[in-house]
């Protein structure tokens, strides 16, 4: 309890003031002319003033308020290194073991957890600031940090903390510690299709003199394509062919370091998006049909294909007198295009052709060679695949998923995907296959034949096959066997997906990773990482995942529509995120290039001995201490706030009032006795 004397006057006190001054002129007036009773007149102008001055007695009840101590661990991911852990939990309970004995001492656990999916780097500072937002500065009695050293938010100076107090810092791990590392330090984010990049990376030794050849393994989405022999400390680079479009995952492993502190960050990676520069298509009609500018309209739109587009026009066997110079036709240059340039094209699409003797066999043995060796080949047939110039009766014929039975039959139907097609990328989840029988306009025509090889993903009653898919040794083959897709373009009797059909089609000829049947994907979504699998088959195994930590889990995925499955798991770490589900491997890094949390593992006082100077703390190896923590000390004054085997905590003598009493010196009778008093005084005295 605390008393004090409080003033609340009647008067504002520049007024009271001017009151003051000349009172205090007549008391020396008064003085100065030695008139009889002049102290008691003096006396009564004073007792006025503090009576316009309202004085009160106060009094005080006040709680004393407990010091606040932070303890910080660090629980990111380079706290699992070595024997950290154990370091971390042991000196966590000795120190809250004395902390306790600190009588009027709050102790503050705060855990520091970098493996968040977005922190990049470990934030002890942020940490702590959050931890003691509610507390006022004045409480704060210091903070304790557990951790390797390795704290990326070390504010400049200590008045960026909010708080007078010492930062300490006790450090896990050992001095002398190695490790290996690798960095990329330029990496292109996307390239051509084709084309070469170049990959510029260092690999760098602690603890070890810089200078040593070892041996760096590069893959491209899992497959091994350089291994050079590189110099710690220098910078290398490596060439790198973007093999396809979308993400090509490249990975820089280098060997590891005798006695290294974890191998973890031997490994980094980067996901360069492909760009294909231009499609190639070469699009020959047989003949002019409402069908071929369904086809042209769609591969035109798409401003990522180059649209090489011949019809044939006037056939060899055409003879009708007219003179040559006077035809505005161009000749078809077959030995151009099916001989000289043919590796130019991504895709051969033939428009219900027939042999009309423009291509001489050799050619379709060319084509042949083409699909073989990588290429795409797509037959939009007609009536013309069951007559006697048929594309099948050419050496085309080997590499044809199908055989016409050489009928036809031209009945309304509504074209409907198979059990396969339902799981196949090309047709699944097209709009309107969802129903039975789907919502989308009739066909009058199919071409009857055998599937011979492949997968029939869309059919006409019967099991006749509509749309056929297959892949002939690098390359792959598709056929429709109906000229009436164009219904759909035209939007007759509703229409039908015919951009989405085709483009699909196209592109799944062309090799677009995104259409594979079999296919692991590893994506974001938010803070998670969603696995999905694409795949022909009615069941998937579970998915093996490692954390950039090297941490493993193991996800059952569950199949969110036919053909593709799905499961999710935090994406909690930052860097080098790879799935294994049977035969196939995803990669996907999350965050920078870079990850700071990898990047320098060893443990250091380095980084924190700027703060804890400046703060007048101190650091410490626990290693050094032989498990145990330094005394725990409390300092009211002076600025040595650590020692050799202690630390101290600033005493803060901090309170909160809890209740006020009131007495007003002159109010009431009191006050008017006591003025009554002297004024009498005052009156007697001149009376004598």
């Amino acid at each position: 309890m605390t008393y004090g004397l409080a003033f609340e006057p009647f008067l504002p006190w520049p007024v009271l003031g001017a009151i003051a001054a000349v009172a205090v002129v007549l008391a020396l007036a008064l003085v100065a002319s030695r008139t009889r009773g002049a102290a008691f007149r003096a006396l009564a102008l004073l007792v006025g003033l503090v009576a316009l001055a309202n004085p009160s007695l106060t009094r005080e009840e006040r709680e004393p308020l407990s010091s606040v101590v932070a303890v910080v661990v660090d629980k990111s991911a380079s706290q699992n290194f070595g024997e950290r852990t154990q370091q971390t939990d042991a000196a966590r309970t000795a120190l809250d073991a004395r902390l306790k004995q600190i009588p009027g001492l709050e102790i503050r656990t705060i855990e520091a957890d970098a493996r968040d999916g977005e922190t990049d780097g470990t934030r002890l500072f942020a940490a702590l600031s959050a931890g003691l937002a509610d507390v006022p500065p004045e409480r704060v009695a210091g903070a304790i940090m557990i951790t390797d050293g390795r704290v990326h938010d070390v504010p400049g100076e200590a008045a960026a903390l909010g708080f007078s107090a010492p930062v300490h810092g006790l450090i896990t791990g050992k001095a002398g510690e190695r490790d290996r590392r690798v960095a990329l330090e330029k990496a292109p984010r996307f390239g051509i299709v084709g084309q070469r990049q170049t990959l510029t990376f260092r690999v760098t030794d602690e603890g070890a003199p810089a200078g040593a050849r070892v041996p760096v393994t590069v893959r491209r989405d899992g497959e091994v394509i350089a291994s050079p022999v590189v110099a710690t400390g220098r910078s290398a680079q490596v060439e790198v062919e973007i093999a396809h479009a979308g993400p090509n995952i490249v990975e820089v492993e280098v060997a590891p370091l005798e006695g290294e502190l974890t191998p973890i960050n031997n490994r980094a990676a980067v996901s360069i998006d492909g760009i294909r520069d231009k499609l190639r298509v070469l699009l020959v009609s047989g003949e002019p049909n409402v069908g071929e500018r369904t086809w042209r309209n769609l591969l035109k739109s798409d401003a990522n294909v180059d649209l090489v587009h011949f019809t044939i026009l006037r056939p060899p066997e055409k003879q009708d007198g007219t003179p040559i110079n006077e035809l505005s036709l161009i000749a078809f240059p077959t030995r151009e295009l099916f001989q000289t340039k043919i590796r130019d094209f991504d895709l051969i699409i033939f428009d219900r052709y027939s042999q009309q003797g423009v291509l001489p066999q050799v050619y379709f043995d060319n084509i042949v060679r083409y699909v073989r060796n990588g290429g795409a080949l797509l037959v939009a047939a007609g009536t013309d695949f069951v007559e006697p110039g048929s594309l099948f009766n050419t050496p085309l014929e080997e590499i044809l998923p199908a055989a016409p039975t050489g009928q036809t039959t031209e009945a309304p139907y509504v074209a409907g995907l198979t059990a396969p097609g339902k799981r196949h990328p090309v047709t699944r989840g097209l709009p309107g296959a969802e129903s039975e029988p789907p919502k989308w306009s009739r066909f009058f025509r199919v071409i009857d034949a055998d599937a011979r090889s492949g997968v029939t993903v869309m059919q006409a009653p019967g099991e006749r096959p509509v749309l056929q898919l297959d892949r002939v040794g690098q390359g792959r083959v598709a056929l429709l066997l109906s000229d009436h897709f164009w219904l759909w373009a035209r939007g007759y009797d509703g229409g039908g997906p015919y951009i989405d059909l085709l483009r699909r089609l196209s592109h799944w000829l062309m090799k677009e990773p995104d259409l594979e049947e079999e296919r692991l994907k590893l994506s974001t979504a938010g803070r998670d990482l969603v696995v999905e699998r694409q795949t022909m088959g009615d069941t998937v195994p579970t998915a093996l995942i490692t954390t950039p930590s090297g941490a493993t889990r193991t996800l059952t995925l569950t199949q969110a529509e036919p053909g593709l499955w799905r499961a999710t798991t935090p994406a909690d770490e930052l860097g080098l995120w790879r799935a294994v589900n049977g035969p196939l491997t995803a990669l996907t890094n999350i965050g920078p290039l870079n990850p700071k949390e990898f990047a320098e593992v060893t443990s250091t006082k380095d980084w924190l001995s700027p703060i804890t100077s400046a703060t007048s703390g101190g650091l410490w190896r626990l290693a050094d201490l032989n498990g145990a923590v330094p005394r725990v000390v409390q300092v009211s004054s002076g600025d040595r706030l650590a020692g050799e085997d202690w630390l101290g905590l600033r005493t803060r003598d901090v309170s909160v009032v809890k209740g006020i009493g009131l007495f007003p010196l002159f109010a009431g009778l009191s006050g008017l006795l006591l003025l009554l008093g002297v004024i009498t005084a005052a009156w007697v005295r001149e009376g004598r």
